[in-house]
């Protein structure tokens, strides 16, 4: 059936409104549009990592969530989710189930690329049928804007502090929609909000009605920790795009797909200038530091390239 937007944005919402996410998260946007590409006889059980997302979601008796929700330890939100999923299906072949129901898990990247991972990746490699989704806003928002190995290079955040003896996070980002593609599973994607959320609802339907498992990483900006204009947050997004920094791919049973290439490519300063966090990049002095940043979004732009071109 072809893509219709009308109909996918005006489909009942299964996060309800009145929660305590900060106005502009990008976390329930990341949220409320995979929900969407659920089909409307569909239930679903949503697992869900201890992270903003869950902490002003959920408090008991109180949920904003529609379908069941369990919320996990920052460490065994996929685990949980794989092993609902394996009671689900033994319960359903044996004719003890009757609905259809399709498992989610949901987390940030500090209990997805860090805390998470291990049980993250044994879930991927058992091939549950389950779909992760990440919503990758580049730090430990919920404890204080900590760094995680999501944060990006030079980052400014509390416990990479730009001053006089340091100039934010010294190391790279971990790309882990590449780590987790290698992991063989038959669906992996890479999103934000963009295109009036089309790539972002195309691939939520593909990744819940793939068969076995599927992993979604989604940019979502923290507007508190990246410091920007919260109403610029498609902006961001969109820079991040065209300047190839958050590139939009899908890896479909091994084989890489580029889904949107810029005509002309942007600058890197053009995603750092509007946030806070890399305000210090851009003092007299600090000219090699874009240039390092710029280096490294170009490797791994070249690496994508390639993969997509196998």
């Amino acid at each position: 059936m072809a893509y219709n937007f009308k109909e996918v944005m005006n489909k009942e919402e299964r996060l309800a409104p009145g929660h305590r996410m900060c106005a502009g998260c990008g976390g329930t946007i990341a949220v409320r549009n995979v929900l969407r590409a659920l089909h409307d006889e569909d239930k679903a059980v949503i697992t869900n990592a201890t992270g903003c997302l869950e902490v002003s979601t959920f408090m008991y008796p109180y949920t904003a969530w529609k379908d069941s929700y369990i919320h996990n330890a920052f460490e065994n939100a996929a685990a949980t989710c794989s092993g609902v999923e394996a009671a689900y299906s033994v319960l359903k072949a044996k004719g003890k189930v009757k609905n259809n129901f399709k498992f989610i898990t949901f987390g940030g990247d500090g209990g997805t690329y860090d805390i998470g991972f291990q049980s993250l990746s044994g879930a991927m490699e058992r091939n549950h049928d389950m779909v992760y989704v990440c919503y990758d806003n580049g730090a430990y928002m919920n404890t204080g804007i900590q760094r995680s190995s999501a944060t990006p290079m030079y980052a400014d955040t509390t416990t990479t502090p730009v001053g006089k003896e340091s100039n934010g996070k010294t190391q790279n980002r971990k790309d882990l929609a590449a780590i987790i593609a290698n992991h063989d599973i038959p669906y992996v994607a890479q999103t934000t909000f963009v295109q009036n959320f089309r790539d972002l609802h195309l691939k939520a339907e593909k990744a819940i009605y793939t068969p076995g498992a599927a992993f979604l990483n989604i940019m979502a900006p923290c507007p508190r920790g990246w410091r920007y204009n919260t109403p610029d947050i498609i902006d961001i997004c969109k820079l991040a795009v065209e300047t190839c920094y958050w590139p939009l791919f899908e890896v479909e049973k091994g084989k890489w797909t580029l889904n949107y290439k810029p005509k002309n490519k942007l600058p890197i300063e053009d995603f750092l200038r509007p946030q806070g966090r890399f305000k210090h990049l851009f003092k007299k002095g600090n000219e090699h530091l874009i240039e390092e940043f710029q280096a490294e979004v170009d490797r791994r732009w070249e690496l994508l390239l390639k993969a997509c071109e196998e």
